[in-house]
């Protein structure tokens, strides 16, 4: 089957692509940012690429006519203030132009919505299914509530909660019920969906085998991590102060704490299983889905992850709009360092971060990640993906990967922290040299003392930093 796959920079598109891909099917991706999709080059000379925005409909045109299938796998967690705007004027585009293509069906993943009183972030996606409804091929939505996997948002903070409190006084809203599902069997209702007149023009709830409360959930994850955990539930916590309360024990950020508590206060739960029986599947438990989470994350295998979204931090447009670090107005800290093994040096650049730290001074980074998080910037929680490797996207701690060749010795960082100004930094080899620049560009009087304020900390931290990456 010829398929179009938007979202392929995403969260579920990580993953389906490679699914798509082994079952022979012929993929066109649709991505804002060709630079994020790293999936190496194996599966690059397999598929075909394609640059657009789907709020601009000219750079639709890209798109071919020659197509039997499209995933819609495209939405927002308020990355703005009006994304409610953008996702259904994001739909219409795509409508229209999949009407002027030979694809008969398009299957969209959307979210549980049978509830009277919806969130703003549920009552979007209803009107994004309603708007792709009205076009001439056959819609297939599948609802999802709670997916649970490794990187997934629901994953990561219910992690970030239970690993991190052993006692929550925590708001009322815990006692919502819901119907997780894992995410490698929402993987396989989206495969499964494709080209079958069974699900042609129809929506389905699609949840897993099990109705929990949050705190149930809270509480099986530590049974499953062998934790004790005691959690009471309290009234008088507003959506506002609920959003805060996740905002700063978890690695969340402030907007999609938001959104996230306004969704939590509905219950969302499947109304049958009338695709699971169609398909005949057996479908994971919530700890076996657990279990499989964190077999994923002991084998470093996370395809995917929500922290690596724009929607985790504070950059905006594409990463070419950052790549090209600016000359003029900014100050610099230029240090260059003999490398005596410049493989392991390049090892130790591509393992920086995250829970391997920073090489000198982590109190002082995780310090800074504190007084960041308390400013309202991302702070130091986000860590990284894959212990290994990193892409051009991904998000690094308070940081967001620009560029990254391993070929070329060249990792490009830019500071998604509060700051007055922007900050860029590089590490470049050349020859048996490691030259690590730090770019920064102030905004006003202010940024300008902030440089020279610091200068002493940020020298002592990044010429030791610097000593410890090449040390052999």
């Amino acid at each position: 089957m010829r398929i179009l796959l938007t979202g392929a920079t995403g969260y579920i598109g990580k993953r389906l692509l490679p699914v798509l891909l082994h079952k022979g099917h012929k993929l066109t991706c649709v991505v804002r940012d060709k630079q994020r999709l790293a999936f190496g080059e194996s599966i690059e000379k397999s598929i075909d690429i394609i640059e657009a925005d789907l709020l601009n409909k000219e750079s639709l045109q890209k798109i071919p006519e020659d197509i039997d299938v499209a995933y819609y796998l495209v939405h927002s967690m308020s990355d703005s203030r009006n994304y409610q705007e953008q996702e259904k004027l994001s739909a219409i585009n795509f409508r229209e132009r999949i009407n002027k293509t030979t694809a008969k069906q398009l299957i969209y993943l959307s979210g549980i919505v049978n509830d009277q009183s919806l969130s703003k972030h549920l009552k979007s996606r209803l009107s994004v299914e309603q708007e792709l409804a009205k076009g001439n091929y056959a819609l297939t939505t599948l609802r999802a509530g709670i997916i649970i996997g490794s990187g997934s948002a629901s994953f990561e903070i219910i992690r970030d909660l239970v690993e991190k409190l052993p006692f929550m006084v925590a708001p009322k809203w815990l006692k919502t019920r819901c119907q997780p599902i894992a995410i490698s069997d929402v993987i396989r209702f989206l495969e499964l969906s494709i080209n079958n007149p069974a699900v042609f023009n129809k929506s389905f709830d699609i949840g897993g085998n099990e109705i929990l409360t949050y705190k149930q959930m809270l509480l099986r994850f530590a049974k499953v991590r062998g934790l004790k955990r005691r959690i009471i539930s309290v009234p008088v916590m507003t959506p506002r102060l609920s959003s805060y309360w996740l905002y700063f024990v978890t690695s969340t950020s402030y907007k999609l704490a938001t959104s996230l508590v306004d969704s939590m206060r509905i219950e969302v739960i499947a109304r049958n299983d009338e695709l699971t029986q169609l398909f005949k599947l057996q479908l994971l438990s919530y700890e076996e889905s657990l279990q499989q989470a964190f077999n994923k994350i002991e084998q470093n295998e996370i395809i995917s992850g929500w922290k690596d979204s724009f929607v985790s931090g504070q950059l905006h447009g594409q990463l070419s709009d950052f790549i090209n670090v600016p000359k003029f107005g900014c100050f610099k800290d230029v240090r260059i360092a003999e490398s005596p093994a410049v493989e392991n040096t390049i090892k130790k650049i591509w393992q920086i971060g995250g829970k391997n730290g920073w090489y000198y001074g982590n109190r002082l980074w995780q310090f800074r990640g504190f007084m960041d998080k308390l400013a309202g910037g991302v702070g130091l929680r986000r860590g990284r993906t894959n212990n290994e490797n990193i892409s051009a996207g991904d998000a690094l701690d308070f940081w967001r990967i620009i560029y990254a060749n391993k070929k070329e010795g060249r990792l490009l960082l830019y500071a998604e922290m509060k700051l007055p100004g922007e900050v860029w930094l590089e590490f470049r080899i050349h020859g048996n040299q490691l030259i690590q620049t730090i770019t920064f560009r102030p905004k006003g009087l202010w940024g300008r003392m902030y440089w020279y304020l610091y200068k002493p900390l940020r020298s002592l931290v990044f010429k030791r930093m610097l000593a410890n990456i090449v040390k052999g």
